[in-house]
């Protein structure tokens, strides 16, 4: 029996939201959140385990953090949702910054405007992170392994210590999974190729939307323009082909397939692909979007949760395309929907009041 069913590495930072459609710089005033996708996975998974005001899937975050107020924000945070941190890395702040907690300012968009994201992680104590810091084999006491390529990108060992973690999870027997999470401003096409060449071996589950898989793999969809406008999820079917095809060892592949149509207006839908099959959700035409950022991790979340509970494959990716649609109404990037919301959503229901 592993002490957890699901833990994750990844980086956490204190994000700021101008109220609505705000510009930074216009408010007079900034919304706390947290921005951080593996810690968004823990939150999703431990919420949407909860029976009784309990969650019944352990789980478990690993980052390194230093001890000022944004840090001791994130732990408690993530520990009001259930998620265990007492494997996070903690060091003494220097009351300057030598060594900091990194933060992320959001705007989000309207119409034609697209929503903004504007990192301040320099010098974060994640991306200071060395060999050493943490026993991977000792911490990994855990059913399921999630990491992605955010952190992988942010410092000079990151990349190695992503690559120890996911090693060490296999010895230890638990099943991992890598969302590809590709950002523009943290490295090149190039650079992220190459470190996935040390990363995909220990891979059971990847994860990406639709750009994804290009940049980080060098899998191209056929049949997309620069803009991703319309996407057919049969293109991804020969997507997820390739990637286990090229890599043997991956035995689910999952899309999460997004046309822009304004910044507040989306098409969402997600495909999977194991060894029984291709599945697709239901589209959702027309999602009114609140705060889009999150709906990957939220797609993940659903996705990982349906296999740590036992569900069939048509159920999961069903589920997990109405959680991750449900997450873009919601502020801030943790999706604080039910499962039996996600559910109703689901299976057809209605935006109906309920009283």
């Amino acid at each position: 029996m592993a002490k957890y069913d699901f833990m994750s590495f990844g980086e956490a930072m204190v994000r700021f939201t101008p109220p609505v459609n705000d510009r930074l710089g216009q408010s007079e005033f900034l919304q706390l959140g947290i921005a951080a996708a593996e810690l968004n996975c823990c939150v999703n998974i431990s919420n949407l385990s909860c029976e009784l005001l309990k969650p019944t899937l352990k789980t478990a975050f690993v980052t390194k953090l230093v001890d000022s107020w944004d840090g001791m924000y994130i732990i408690k945070q993530a520990q009001a949702h259930g998620v265990d941190m007492s494997n996070v890395v903690v060091e003494k702040y220097d009351m300057v910054g030598r060594t900091r907690n990194g933060k992320c300012y959001i705007e989000c968009g309207v119409g034609p405007r697209p929503s903004y994201q504007l990192y301040d992680r320099g010098h974060s104590a994640v991306s200071k992170i060395k060999p050493g810091d943490i026993d991977w084999e000792k911490v990994l006491d855990t059913r399921w392994f999630h990491s992605g390529g955010i952190v992988t990108a942010v410092g000079e060992y990151t990349a190695s210590e992503v690559a120890a973690a996911l090693k060490a999870a296999k010895k230890n027997g638990a099943t991992t999974s890598f969302d590809l999470n590709y950002r523009s401003t943290l490295w090149s096409k190039e650079a992220a190729q190459k470190a996935m060449v040390d990363i995909m071996p220990y891979v059971d589950v990847i994860i990406g939307n639709e750009e994804d898989f290009e940049t980080m793999l060098g899998i191209k969809a056929e049949g997309t323009d620069e803009n991703y406008s319309k996407v057919d999820p049969e293109n991804y079917r020969k997507v997820a082909e390739k990637v286990m095809e090229k890599f043997p060892n991956v035995k689910v592949v999952g899309n999460s397939l997004r046309e822009v149509k304004s910044a507040k207006l989306n098409n969402w839908q997600v495909v999977m692909m194991t060894e029984n099959g291709y599945f697709k959700s239901r589209k959702y035409e027309d999602v009114e979007i609140y705060d889009r950022v999150g709906g990957g991790d939220s797609f993940a979340s659903a996705l990982i949760y349906g296999f740590l509970t036992g569900k069939p494959e048509q159920e999961i990716i069903e589920f997990a395309g109405a959680f991750s649609a449900l997450c873009h109404t919601i502020r801030n990037d943790w999706n604080l929907v039910t499962r039996d919301e996600a559910e109703h959503v689901m299976r057809g229901g209605s935006a109906r009041v309920k009283r």
